[in-house]
């Protein structure tokens, strides 16, 4: 685990120690990418290709969420998931699945998971989703709308609201705003934007996150997201 991410990142300590994510994933590829980007983004997480080991992993209670794949080798994620509801545990599940059925969504749902997500999936979206559930377990009050001033944006619609106007982000602008409200007030570096928004994919030498702050700036206003020289930016309150 990177410690230096897990300082940068506060909220992904959870009671002093760094939040664990279990992926229940068979294929490499998949569980790869999904590890690489959860370490990019602050997390931990351990992978792991069956049903029975994600279970004996799961009851020991070191893990805050699990990303569960539904067509594993051994037992499936449905049964996996019954029998982990079956021992009481109410840790938070993400559904993978190249299913997309409506049947399978609401097994999935009324099986005990917290959300699904059809293959193929976009890695910001479902750190968005991970992020809510994490959220939303700990107790955090109104876990789904984040809120600056006149600013806010729920995490469900993916919508920003300016005052009275809705606005319609693209993923890039969803994911700075977010890490913007998550802190609000503090200076973060280009390096701790570029990491949240984009993770492993992009070099740290990129003017990538100048841009996209300018197109964010173009939606909520200049005035809110502040140019701080030679170290980055900070958001804040405007008056209603």
């Amino acid at each position: 685990m990177d410690r230096r991410a897990s300082r940068r990142w506060g909220w992904r300590m959870e009671n002093g120690n760094v939040t664990q994510i279990l992926i229940v994933e068979d294929e490499p590829g998949i569980s790869s990418f999904i590890a690489k980007g959860l370490k990019a983004a602050g997390y931990a997480s351990t992978a792991v290709t069956t049903g029975e080991a994600a279970l004996t992993l799961a009851v020991a209670g070191d893990f805050q969420l699990m990303v569960l794949d539904i067509g594993l080798p051994d037992i499936d994620g449905f049964s996996v998931l019954r029998r982990l509801r079956a021992t009481g545990s109410t840790m938070p599940v993400i559904i993978l699945t190249a299913r997309s059925s409506v049947d399978d969504t609401v097994a999935g749902l009324e099986g005990g998971a917290d959300d699904y997500m059809p293959k193929p999936f976009r890695f910001d979206e479902l750190l968005a989703r991970i992020r809510l559930r994490l959220r939303t377990d700990s107790g955090g009050q109104d876990a789904t709308v984040l809120t600056h001033g006149d600013l806010s944006l729920d995490l469900r619609t993916r919508y920003a609201t300016v005052g009275d106007e809705e606005v319609e982000l693209s993923a890039r602008e969803f994911s700075l705003l977010e890490t913007f409200l998550s802190h609000p007030g503090q200076v973060l570096s280009r390096e701790q934007l570029l990491d949240r928004a984009w993770g492993y994919d992009f070099d740290p030498g990129s003017n990538i996150v100048d841009v996209y702050v300018r197109y964010l700036r173009k939606k909520v206003g200049a005035e809110r997201i502040v140019t701080v020289y030679g170290m980055g930016y900070r958001l804040v309150a405007v008056a209603k």
